[in-house]
């Protein structure tokens, strides 16, 4: 059975809270809290903050769907962390706005992993600092999770002050030796894949009832199998999962995004650059100051980083993190 994401955090016997922010710009998203421990540091008190952010296309659910014996946010409570978990604009839990109807208005939909980076984050971790009166965190970010952290501290460096230390979970930035077919395929039309989505009023992509109709377009009916779900992300990125757990996987992710965040990407691998939304050359004089758009400095960030990353990763291959 479905279960939102508070519920698979109280199904396994955990404290969970839900709480809502507004951005600066009208986006109104959500964060899950698991404030303690169950088995160990189970007392509410002041603790240390962690903060976990998803990759593209998920939601807060990455961190707690694997269950109380491995999901990440589970052990980190356990440990003795204040566990955080935000969800980025667009996604299932932050599909909202103080104006925009997602469902009525394109514009909503007219945001990046830039935006992200530069409004949600912030938002996050200012709400987070103020209400358990900790001046620092730390940071997990996992794929786009690790990009928003990236664009953040170079684009606010006095953010970089609020971060004991940055943990990414292959953190994408350059993909210069990406291998996912489907990536490639999109940074062959990165230069109208948005104009021509806006054109027909669709703003939004990976939601559940997408996926579902690509399923069972290219599986047929019933649960989808691994090497199905294969065949659709064109890349075995299901190899390492318990077969068992699919269905679980399945019904949280995808969660929704902009086109505009998956195009955006495909500009960074058109161009091998990681480098601010290219709009185009008027527009980028107005926003940047220049006809192209100008790349991220990532010298700014300051906080002690840790990178992880996996030998069978075929978006995020472990030469671009040495970059």
């Amino acid at each position: 059975m479905f279960l939102l994401q508070p519920g698979l955090i109280a199904k396994h016997g955990y404290p969970a809270e839900t709480h809502t922010v507004e951005t600066s710009d009208g986006y109104i998203i959500q964060a899950h809290r698991i404030p303690h421990g169950r088995d160990r540091n189970n007392q509410p008190g002041p603790r240390p903050v962690i903060f976990l952010m998803h990759g593209l296309l998920s939601s807060s659910a990455d961190y707690v769907v694997l269950g109380a014996e491995n999901a990440l946010a589970y052990i980190l409570a356990e440990e003795g962390y204040d566990v955080w978990m935000g969800n980025a604009r667009g996604n299932f839990y932050s599909r909202n706005h103080n104006r925009l109807n997602p469902d009525r208005n394109t514009s909503f939909w007219l945001f990046s992993w830039e935006d992200i980076g530069l409004y949600d984050i912030p938002a996050f971790v200012d709400y987070i600092l103020n209400l358990t009166g900790e001046s620092r965190m730390q940071y997990v970010g996992h794929s786009q999770g690790g990009t928003v952290f990236f664009v953040l501290n170079s684009l606010k460096p006095e953010y970089n002050e609020k971060f004991i230390s940055f943990h990414g979970l292959a953190p994408a930035a350059f993909f210069t030796y990406n291998e996912n077919p489907m990536f490639t395929k999109l940074a062959q039309y990165e230069k109208v894949l948005e104009t021509m989505a806006l054109a027909i009023g669709l703003g939004e992509i990976g939601t559940q009832e997408q996926y579902q109709f690509l399923s069972g377009l290219l599986c047929g009916q019933g649960t989808p199998e691994a090497s199905c779900l294969e065949n659709i992300a064109g890349t075995p990125i299901f190899e390492n999962v318990d077969p068992d757990m699919i269905p679980l996987l399945t019904s949280h992710a995808p969660a929704g995004a902009s086109i505009r965040q998956v195009a955006h990407y495909g500009q960074g691998i058109a161009r091998d650059t990681f480098a601010r939304f290219n709009h185009n050359a008027i527009t980028n004089l107005i926003l940047y100051g220049t006809r192209t758009p100008p790349e991220f400095d990532l010298s700014k960030i300051t906080v002690p980083s840790y990178l992880y990353y996996g030998l069978n990763d075929n978006e995020v291959d472990y030469r671009d993190l040495y970059k």
